[in-house]
């Protein structure tokens, strides 16, 4: 049972010996994408690093679990890095979203937003320019320009960095927007195309959303030794 692949934890002693045919179904679906070779190990450990640290998800210790992972398959400090950067600035689908949102109703209320100064956007016209601009983002562009471009201005220095392959970046895209604790329809269709633009496979791509959902055991790993203490506590050994 090839589970020390796969994204469990001290979870597993117990379910051993609380239900070992349950765990070892459940642990063959798990490792999957660890074994099949889809995805070189390198790969699957940052996506595993991506979902856990996810600014939706923030689970500490698989967040560990993984980056000590990753350092062993290969990765380097600024691979990770980047993909800590990838999940930080995630968090501007809360504008995505809440932007046109805002916009209309605040167009039903009669409520006008308060004139902007221009100014320049340096970020944002280069990110136009090189055909990378999410008209998604245009509503809190009209609401706030010059945060935007200071936004934007992060997103520009991470994908500008050429850490990874366009490809790469894609899938690692996929996986935070389709992760069960995300689920951002738009920016999952988006990536999904870009990395089919960028030469990742159907194939690839689904094992990406096989990691996603491989993460379903956390709830394993977080409740299952809560609930091994607390019988302990009560001294049931059930």
């Amino acid at each position: 049972m090839p589970v020390e692949t796969g994204p469990w934890d001290e979870a597993l002693d117990s379910l051993r010996d609380w239900d070992p045919s349950w765990l070892a179904i459940c642990a063959t679906m798990t490792s999957n994408p660890w074994v099949d070779g889809i995805l070189p190990r390198k790969f699957v450990e940052l996506v595993g690093v991506a979902l856990n640290t996810a600014c939706t998800n923030l689970n500490p210790a698989g967040t560990r679990r993984h980056i000590r992972a990753a350092l062993a398959a290969g990765a380097t400090r600024d691979e990770i890095l980047m993909v800590l950067k990838m999940a930080s600035v995630m968090a501007i689908h809360s504008c995505s979203l809440g932007a046109p949102i805002l916009l209309d109703e605040a167009k039903i209320a009669e409520a006008r937003p308060a004139p902007k100064a221009a100014g320049p956007t340096p970020a944002c016209d280069r990110m136009k320019a090189a055909g990378q601009w999410n008209t998604a983002w245009d509503p809190f562009f009209e609401l706030d320009p010059q945060w935007t471009d200071e936004f934007m201005a992060t997103g520009v220095a991470i994908y500008a960095s050429k850490t990874f392959t366009p490809k790469e970046v894609e899938l690692l895209s996929i996986a935070f927007d389709a992760s069960y604790t995300h689920m951002y329809a738009p920016g999952t269709r988006r990536h999904i195309k870009g990395a089919l633009a960028a030469g990742a496979t159907v194939e690839e791509i689904m094992e990406v959303l096989k990691l996603c959902v491989v993460q379903g055991v956390q709830a394993c790993n977080l409740g299952v030794p809560i609930l091994a203490e607390e019988l302990t506590g009560i001294g049931r050994s059930e």
